[in-house]
């Protein structure tokens, strides 16, 4: 069995998502929009947050780097989707579905832990004012990143590391349209029931600990403001509003997979779809609805890119 390891199975096969043409032509139409209008807010915040003196603050430093990460999570599983909807034969090679595992939790690692210092930025600012410039600086966000990155990427490759050596044989369907850990291990030609456990545990840890986290800086929050001004308190809310939304978004979908597997299929390709596709077209617009500054320089940068057009 070791000899053949994956060498017996050179590609998987998906399943898709409904079999249905009228449903297909329907989730065509809505992923490829969800898609391009992803891949231009989340392209028009980093450039509007690099192009702007006003906006290198360590928030918008943050942001800019959460919208990269969003417009690769879409870039990972959306284009592949849409080019398999009218396929009848969903095929991607063993390479290529283990590349997809890879970058899917790398890239999910790392804003899990972007989130976490988006609240503290949020903290920091709220509580601590006066040293928000001395404690938030370019180095403290640069270690931020970096860690970021340096976490998505253990995270992944300690998965990977066991996965990679397992054998397959004989099935290679998924019934998916992307892969990814849980359905692929079970295709293993072997007992798995440790390694689905490890990974089960791995992402409960580190999903359920970044949520836990996130959800003890809010409540400190609220609590240091409400001892001051129901005014202030207000206001904070208002702030942190946005980034509780996409918290909430990110984790929902992410917990169920892991924690408590859906009930069926159906239930557990929507949650992918709004995993995969919806979010990373959703935080640009809940990032930047209600933040008039981001809002006028978005416009600003908009303006210049159509000027630049007239005279080209």
């Amino acid at each position: 069995m070791d000899g053949a390891n994956h060498s017996a199975v050179s590609e998987f096969v998906f399943l898709g998502l409904t079999d249905s043409w009228e449903i297909q032509l329907l989730l065509f139409v809505f992923s490829s929009t969800c898609y391009v209008a992803s891949v231009m807010g989340n392209s028009l915040i980093m450039l509007t947050v690099t192009s702007d003196p006003h906006l290198h603050s360590p928030m918008y430093f943050l942001l800019a780097n959460l919208s990269f990460i969003d417009l690769g999570l879409s870039s990972v599983t959306s284009p592949k989707m849409i080019y398999d909807l009218f396929r009848k034969r969903k095929v991607i090679s063993f390479s290529g579905c283990i590349t997809q595992i890879f970058f899917i939790h790398v890239i999910g690692g790392v804003e899990m832990v972007l989130l976490i210092a988006m609240g503290f930025d949020r903290y920091v600012a709220i509580c601590k004012p006066l040293h928000y410039l001395t404690i938030m600086s370019p180095r403290m966000c640069i270690y931020f990143l970096m860690s970021a990155w340096m976490t998505g990427f253990i995270h992944s490759m300690v998965q990977l590391a066991f996965v990679v050596k397992l054998p397959f044989c004989g099935p290679n369907v998924l019934d998916s349209f992307y892969c990814d850990l849980p359905q692929f291990i079970k295709l293993a030609c072997t007992d798995t029931y440790q390694l689905e456990f490890m990974v089960t545990a791995n992402n409960e840890f580190f999903s359920v600990g970044s949520f836990l986290i996130l959800m003890i800086s809010y409540v400190i929050i609220i609590l240091t403001v409400q001892k001051h001004s129901s005014a202030g308190l207000s206001k904070a809310l208002s702030t942190l509003s946005a980034h509780i939304t996409v918290v909430v978004l990110f984790f929902g979908p992410v917990i169920f997979f892991y924690i408590w597997p859906p009930p069926s299929t159906h239930l557990d390709k929507f949650l992918a779809i709004f995993d995969v596709v919806l979010i990373p077209f959703l935080n640009p617009v809940i990032y930047t609805f209600r933040n008039q500054e981001m809002k006028v320089a978005m416009r600003r940068v908009c303006g210049q890119l159509v000027n630049y057009g007239k005279i080209s």
